[in-house]
């Protein structure tokens, strides 16, 4: 099945089992737009009109008499429901989109706190594979090697003593 991204329009096919009745979020790979994707039912018949709703609309007409009172009686509750479910529908989507950008915006923020934990490692064991050609260069460092050793050895005994 083919998916259409609504935010960059780029396609993707996915399998329809993948999505429960019900429907689910999905995001898009390329602009990363997060929208939620129902499935549709494919419409098995093509659509017939049975009645020529002109001549229906004129014996409706006849049989009100040029009374429109009726009419709009009819019509203004059908207005009004069309009013509450708009404003439902807007309200909906701001909620969601909403929470689509507390969603990404956390992702976000833990996804940077990762990758400045995984640099950090990588800058420890770069700085004590290469300790002794820096110390070399540059012989101050040596001490402040030292130190960066011993402090990371007392967080780790704290993380183990908060266990």
């Amino acid at each position: 099945m083919i998916i259409i991204c609504p935010s960059c329009k780029k396609k993707f096919n996915l399998d329809i089992n993948l999505i429960p009745s019900e429907g689910r979020d999905l995001q898009c790979g390329s602009c990363e737009h997060i929208w939620f994707y129902k499935k549709q039912e494919p419409i098995s018949e093509p659509l017939q009109i049975k009645e020529d709703i002109a001549i229906k609309e004129k014996e409706d007409s006849d049989k009100l008499n040029g009374d429109r009172s009726k009419d709009q009686l009819i019509k203004k509750p059908v207005e009004e429901n069309k009013k509450v479910k708009s404003e439902l529908l807007k309200f909906k989507e701001t909620e969601s989109k909403t929470e689509v950008i507390k969603k990404t915006q956390s992702s976000k923020l833990f996804s940077y706190l990762i990758v400045f934990i995984i640099s950090l490692g990588a800058l420890i064991i770069l700085l004590d594979t290469l300790k002794t050609p820096l110390i070399n260069i540059f012989p101050g460092l040596e001490v402040l090697l030292f130190n960066l050793y011993e402090t990371l050895k007392d967080i780790k005994l704290f993380i183990i003593d908060l266990s």
